[in-house]
């Protein structure tokens, strides 16, 4: 195991990332923050007062369960856990991002933007990712990126958030090492 951010530079990239958003975001459309479920979700409520404290304060604040849209939901089969979505607002015509905690084959991505244009069409959407580490199978790629990793098939890149995990640290592992 390599641990790639320690608490102290996860809350420096979220930091970074919040900078990035708020210096794209434009000033005449509504922003919109997005998480999807389920550290995309607590990241996404991490950098609401973050974006505030960069000049920026979304007009919304929405969750994005992807499950039933994923393209690997008949293996998944009974086991998949539907959460459901929070989006409270019409996505039609907002700049709206898009937060998750790694980018990896686009897969997530793809169901989330399936999710998203069933609500409405939004003016665009941007990705923020806490962690890209490269390998994509789809031609999808983050507009705001806290950090690049390069990774192997066999690695896995494990978020863990206070909120969920009981601890803020992004380590790498390898499933070959037992």
């Amino acid at each position: 195991m390599t641990q790639l951010l320690d608490p102290g530079e996860l809350r420096e990239t979220l930091q970074k990332l919040a900078r990035q958003i708020a210096g794209a975001a434009p000033r005449d459309v509504p922003v919109a923050i997005v998480g999807i479920r389920r550290r995309g979700e607590t990241l996404a409520q991490r950098l609401l007062p973050l974006l505030a404290g960069c000049g920026l304060t979304p007009a919304h604040y929405g969750v994005l369960d992807i499950t039933l849209y994923r393209d690997d939901l008949t293996t998944i089969g009974p086991h998949a856990v539907v959460r459901g979505t929070e989006i409270n607002f019409d996505v039609t015509d907002t700049w709206m991002v898009l937060v998750d905690d790694v980018l990896y084959t686009g897969r997530s991505i793809r169901a989330a933007l399936d999710a998203i244009m069933d609500l409405g069409r939004p003016r665009a959407v941007r990705l923020a990712v806490l962690v890209d580490r490269g390998l994509r199978e789809l031609p999808i790629q983050p507009d705001f990126v806290g950090l690049r990793t390069d990774t192997e098939p066999h690695h896995i890149v494990k978020v863990k958030l206070v909120e969920v995990d009981g601890a803020d640290e992004v380590e790498l592992h390898d499933r070959t090492e037992r």
